[in-house]
Formats: structure tokens, C-alpha cells, sequence
């Protein structure tokens, strides 16, 4: 569905004239509208999970000198549970010290992690000791890359109104009509409560996801009751 699809739903709920086309004008409630498609997917893509069709792998190769590199050109933000891994010594992952104190201590120390260590400062990744030549460290992340446009190539903003949003489009076009309620101070609490809802089914459905079964144990498919009578003895 493209985003003009999602817009023009989106209008009927919450009481506007449906456009034949939004990116084109200038029209204070499409730019609004523009401006508002653009925040809800931010917000869907990063605020909560981790959207599998949203992870990139990245990959860090080494010239046996070289400490720091720099973030991939479509890089968002780190997995919530993110590693690094070696090629060169593939059975641990790498140290994380998201603290730049202690980063910066290890450094002055000349501290020799076992494995090796990683952090982020700025926009690279520093690594120590340095990769061997031709040896790779690999991690997924998000990509800032949300929307598709019309050749299916993906980039980081609606821009067109043919340009499609690669995660769920009911959820955007939920997200939309509560937050342009709440602009415009009108009762949004009920729209906001199915977005939600809307929104926790589709994060439970993507793939990766752990679903938390609440009852008692399920039976095998194949098991059988093996009498069905009662035994006296």
C-alpha cells in the first residue's frame, strides 16, 4: 500500500478531504499530513522492537592496524542485544564497554582483553587489539532505511506519494489518525488504544519475536490416550 493509500484512509477518519495527491502540494494540512507520516513510521520502526526486516548485517575487515571504523552508510542503531563477531576467534563474541570511562581506562592501562573489546564513540566502532588482516567482525543493526519507493529501492523518508513503508501500513495509518487528534485536541484516547493494539500484534507476529504461551501444556500432536477405561484391579 502506498503512502498515498494511507493518507487518503487516514482522511476519512479524521475529517479530512481525501487528496488525489499529497507530496506535490503545499497545503498547510498535507504538509501536516506529510510532516505526521513521517514521525509515525520513525516511531514504529525504532521506538520499540527489533523489526527483522529491519536488520542489516555489517561487516568490519581488518588490515592488521587499523582500531576504529566507521558506521555503515544506512546505520540507525544498534540491535537492543547486539554482538560483535570475530572471524578469528569465532567461539566468543567480542567484550562491549558502553562506558567511555572505562573505555578510555583500558586504553591508558594498555589493557589486553582475551578475546578483544569493542565500543562506540562518535560515529565508529573501535575495536581493540586491531583486526588482523582480512579477518571480519560482523553485527546486525537497524537500518535507517524505512521506505521503499516505487523500484523498490529503500531510503530513510516518505517523499513520494507512491512510496510504500516497510513495515505494517495499518499500524502507520492507526498511528496517524490518534497523534493528528491529539494535534488538533480532540478525543483520541479510543484511537489511540487500537493503534496500540494493532501495534503489539504486529510486533508479536514478526518473525524472530518470542511468544510467551500462557496455559497449560499442549499435548503432542501424535499423543493418544493409551485406555481409554478405567482399570480395576
Amino acid at each position: 500500500m502506498a503512502i498515498l493509500d494511507v493518507i487518503q484512509d487516514a482522511c476519512t477518519v479524521i475529517g479530512l478531504t481525501v487528496p488525489t495527491s499529497v507530496f506535490s502540494q503545499s497545503d498547510r494540512e498535507l504538509v501536516e499530513l506529510k510532516s505526521l507520516a513521517n514521525e509515525m513510521a520513525q516511531r514504529i520502526a525504532f521506538d520499540g522492537r527489533d523489526w527483522t526486516k529491519l536488520k542489516v548485517l555489517g561487516t568490519l575487515t581488518g588490515d592488521g592496524t587499523a582500531q576504529s571504523f566507521d558506521l555503515p552508510g544506512d546505520y540507525k542503531r544498534m540491535l537492543k542485544k547486539a554482538a560483535l563477531w570475530p572471524s578469528a576467534s569465532p567461539y566468543a563474541p567480542f567484550t562491549h564497554y558502553p562506558d567511555s570511562d572505562q573505555w578510555l581506562g583500558i586504553t591508558v592501562q594498555n589493557f589486553q582483553n582475551l578475546v578483544g573489546a569493542w565500543t562506540m564513540i562518535g560515529e565508529q566502532v573501535l575495536i581493540k587489539p586491531a583486526i588482523p588482516s582480512l579477518a571480519t567482525v560482523q553485527f546486525y543493526y537497524l537500518t535507517n532505511k524505512i521506505i521503499k519507493d516505487k523500484d523498490g529501492d529503500a531510503k530513510v523518508s516518505f517523499t513520494a506519494d507512491d512510496d510504500v513503508f516497510r513495515l505494517d501500513e495499518r499500524v502507520l495509518k492507526l498511528g496517524m489518525i490518534w497523534q493528528w487528534k491529539a494535534n488538533k485536541g480532540r478525543a483520541y484516547a479510543e484511537d489511540m488504544a487500537t493503534y496500540e493494539d494493532a501495534l503489539a500484534v504486529s510486533a508479536g507476529a514478526d518473525k524472530g519475536s518470542n511468544i510467551l504461551a500462557v496455559g497449560r501444556r499442549r499435548s503432542s500432536i501424535d499423543a493418544n490416550i493409551a485406555y481409554p477405561g478405567v482399570i480395576v484391579p
